[in-house]
């Protein structure tokens, strides 16, 4: 496999996962929160979107600076350290939210809800972010 090719593949899986999270994440909009099982469903999803945001930024990153293209290695390297750092800040502010949801209190769900808002935004953030970048690696 070329550079070329790997950067491509690198390209369409983040795409992939970011797209993905994006079409996905706002059903969780519909649903009520307090009851636990939804809730471990939304924790899930948001924990393997950054596993998956983590693995294929790495590689990413990787494919961009052999293919030659530096400035979006740094890029996709970004992407891919905010994944690996943020994940586990994430998953332990909606562990302590659900916590206190299970504790009895009342406000917890409503920070939860805060908390699914703030990763659908900064997934589209970096999806439209990504998408929109594309053009400058193609010329």
């Amino acid at each position: 496999m070329t550079a070329n090719a790997a950067a491509l593949a690198a390209t369409v899986i983040l795409l992939f996962a970011m797209g993905y999270f994006f079409l996905a994440s706002p059903a969780f909009l519909l649903v009520k929160l307090d009851i636990p099982q939804v809730s471990q469903l939304l924790r899930g999803m948001f924990n393997i979107q950054f596993v998956m945001m983590s693995v294929a930024g790495v590689f990413g990153t990787l494919a961009f600076a052999a293919a030659g293209h530096p400035a979006f290695a740094l890029g996709v390297g970004v992407v891919a350290a905010f994944a690996i750092l943020g994940r586990r800040w994430f998953m332990d502010k909606m562990d302590a939210q659900m916590s206190a949801r299970d504790s009895g209190d009342r406000d917890a769900v409503r920070r939860l809800r805060r908390l699914h808002w703030a990763g659908m935004l900064g997934n589209a953030v970096l999806l439209f972010a990504f998408v929109s970048s594309i053009p400058h690696v193609a010329v």
